[in-house]
Order: structure tokens, then C-alpha cells, then sequence
């Protein structure tokens, strides 16, 4: 069992995040960070999981096929952008759209992923370690535009600028970061949802075996993504995203 050791890595991550939080000015913020990581949920899992060169969540998801962990903190902690999805007005019914997050929650995702890439990079971490993580994955897929665009634009300039740049921006300019760096969002991005496949509508009867509502009862048997901008239903990931 390695409880000291996911102790202190826990405490290590949140000790950087509170640190660059306080350089921006979200002392709150900076103080609650990822508290819910104590808790029974999260921490025996952490425990059980822990490698020391990568989040716990990764060795349990390929052990499990999901994270019990990760589940749980990401509905208790604003500053994932996985916490900020809603079911879509206008589209299919079941339909789950991104939902733009606030400025300050943004700012706290970036502060956690740089403190994320100093602890377990260690030594070996550099500026663009951030930037390199969020262009391999699929994060901004998910995301709303311009939380997407302001993140990116925010690894950026850390990446080139560095950290004592950024954060002197960002303390400078908070409040209008949104228009400052994600106003002009390109005109062929998206707002990219995902539908859950054979999710039942709201009031369906579950137990029925009526042929003639059969249309009805799911919502969507199509296994990809719903383009609000477009009203289309789209089947690949990628598209023609750009940014």
C-alpha cells in the first residue's frame, strides 16, 4: 500500500496549484483545490492504483474499464471541463453539449494541468509540457469553443512565454481573458455534443411493448457526435475541426 506516497503527491499537486492560484489572485480557489481527493472515494482508490508517474485514475481505468475515482471528482470540481456539460436545447433529445465554463474555473484548469505536468514530470518537466498534453488528446474536442481557444491560448503562451509571464497576464487581465483571447473563436469550429446511444426519453415507459412508440422510446441509436451549428449528425471524431 503506498498511503504516504499518494499523500504526498496529493499534497505536492495542490501545494503548486494553491501557489500559482495565489499569483493570479483566486485565493479561494487556490485554498479548496481538489479537496474532494481525501475523501474515501477517491483516496483508497488512489492508494490501490498508485505509480507515482502518472494519476492513479490511468492504472485503474485499464484495470477496471472506467475510474470510480475519476467519476466521482469530476462532479465535485469546476475546474475539469467534464464538470460543465448539460443536456442541448434544439437538439436530439438526450443530446449532451459542452457548456462554456467560467473564466475562473479556466484559469484553475491551467493552473492544475501545469502543477499536474510538474508532478509527475519532475525533473524532467519543461514549459511546454502542458501544451504537448492538451494538442495529443482529445480534450478540446470536448470542451466549449472558446474554453477551448482561451485554454489553448493560455498553454501557448506559457509554452513561449513562460509561467512568470502568464501569470502576471492573466492576474492583469482577469475578467476579460474570454474577450481578450477567445472572442474571435474560427468561424468553421463547431460546438461539438455528444448523444448517448439508446438513452429512453424523459416520461417513456421502460416496461412497455408497444411497437407503435418504439421510435420514441431512444432517443438516439447513432454512436457519435450532433453538431449544434449545423443541426447534422456526424459519425466521425475529428471532422474538420481546426484551430
Amino acid at each position: 500500500m503506498y498511503f504516504l506516497e499518494h499523500l504526498k503527491t496529493i499534497n505536492h499537486h495542490r501545494r503548486l496549484v494553491r501557489r500559482f492560484c495565489f499569483r493570479v489572485g483566486l485565493y479561494w480557489q487556490g485554498l479548496t483545490h481538489d479537496l474532494s481527493k481525501y475523501s474515501p472515494s477517491e483516496f483508497l482508490e488512489g492508494i490501490r492504483y498508485y505509480a507515482g508517474t502518472q494519476s492513479p485514475n490511468n492504472l485503474e481505468r485499464k484495470a477496471k474499464g472506467y475510474s470510480a475515482s475519476w467519476l466521482h471528482h469530476k462532479g465535485r470540481n469546476k475546474h475539469h471541463y467534464e464538470y460543465w456539460t448539460d443536456y442541448h436545447i434544439g437538439a436530439p433529445k438526450g443530446t449532451i453539449s459542452p457548456v462554456k465554463m467560467p473564466e475562473r474555473y479556466v484559469i484553475e484548469m491551467l493552473c492544475d494541468r501545469i502543477a499536474a505536468c510538474r508532478t509527475y514530470h519532475k525533473d524532467d518537466y519543461t514549459e511546454k509540457d502542458a501544451l504537448d498534453y492538451f494538442q495529443k488528446g482529445c480534450a478540446a474536442l470536448l470542451m466549449h469553443p472558446e474554453t477551448s481557444l482561451l485554454l489553448r491560448r493560455l498553454l501557448t503562451m506559457v509554452a513561449k512565454k513562460g509561467e512568470d509571464y502568464t501569470f502576471s497576464y492573466i492576474r492583469r487581465h482577469r475578467g476579460s481573458l474570454y474577450p481578450l483571447l477567445a472572442n474571435a473563436a474560427p468561424s468553421d469550429v463547431p460546438l461539438i455534443s455528444f448523444a448517448i446511444p439508446g438513452r429512453r426519453s424523459e416520461g417513456s415507459d421502460s416496461g412497455s411493448d408497444s411497437g407503435s412508440d418504439s421510435g420514441s422510446d431512444t432517443v438516439s441509436d447513432f454512436n457519435g457526435f450532433f453538431d449544434v451549428r449545423t443541426g447534422q449528425e456526424r459519425h466521425d471524431l475529428y471532422g474538420d475541426r481546426k484551430y
